[in-house]
């Protein structure tokens, strides 16, 4: 049977959603794909497919527990779910006089209850074959900075979701693992949004996704007697 990995937040090809795809499809996973924007989605997929691998994806809205349950559905049709990646996640710079009950609930659906209902979907699925359920977090996951209210007590609350899985399914089976990004992705948004930032760090000033996924598929590949539940990537100019 198929080994399938789940990649939940994928969206443009220069992403890290796309680069943890590529990792797990260079292991002979078929990796099923899931993002917002099917455009995006379209271009993984055929970049995948066009060096050999194997890939298939759902247009998905990961707050939505009937939109997270197809996406399922599908991948368990393709074979046996051994890992599910939730990258799902945005950042923006708000002053708090600035930051509404709305806007704050909008980062805590996509981080928190994204990543419960994909935690709700999958481990059942991970449990059958001792899987794994890996989190994209930041820096934020561990610490509050000014003009980050929403996304800090977000990301904060994603890996207390995650820390509380990795105690309850670790003795069933299943490896839960939280990554911690610390500093900016060399990818589509930052180079959209903060070109100039991106250009003042240098070379090596910023995280390059290939390498990230790097980390995506150590963590999947560890032996059940070591594994690591967290770990932190970061380039060796980012303070800390």
């Amino acid at each position: 049977m198929t080994d399938i990995a789940v990649v939940i937040g994928v969206g443009a090809i220069n992403g890290l959603g796309a680069a943890i795809a590529r990792r797990f499809a260079r292991e002979n996973y078929t990796v099923v794909v899931a993002g917002r924007t099917s455009a995006k989605l379209d271009l993984v997929t055929t970049d995948i497919r066009s060096v050999g691998g194997r890939c298939i994806s759902k247009t998905t809205n990961a707050s939505s527990k009937e939109e997270v349950s197809e996406l399922f559905k599908l991948a368990s049709r393709e074979g046996r779910i051994k890992s599910t990646i939730f990258n799902v996640g945005n950042n923006q710079i708000i002053d708090f006089s600035d930051l509404t009950a709305e806007t704050l609930e909008q980062f805590w659906r996509s981080n928190v209850l994204s990543g419960f209902l994909t935690a709700k979907a999958a481990l059942p699925l991970l449990e059958q074959h001792a899987g794994s359920l890996l989190f994209t977090g930041a820096s934020a996951s561990m610490r509050g900075k000014p003009k980050f209210a929403h996304f800090g007590s977000a990301k904060a609350g994603l890996r207390n979701l995650a820390q509380s899985l990795a105690k309850e399914f670790g003795p069933r089976g299943v490896h839960v693992g939280h990554i911690i990004v610390d500093g900016v992705i060399n990818g589509e948004l930052a180079k959209t949004r903060f070109s100039d930032y991106l250009e003042s760090l240098g070379e090596s000033g910023s995280l390059e996704p290939d390498a990230i996924a790097d980390s995506y598929w150590f963590l999947h590949s560890q032996p059940q007697n070591a594994w690591t539940f967290e770990l932190d990537v970061r380039p060796y100019k980012e303070p800390w």
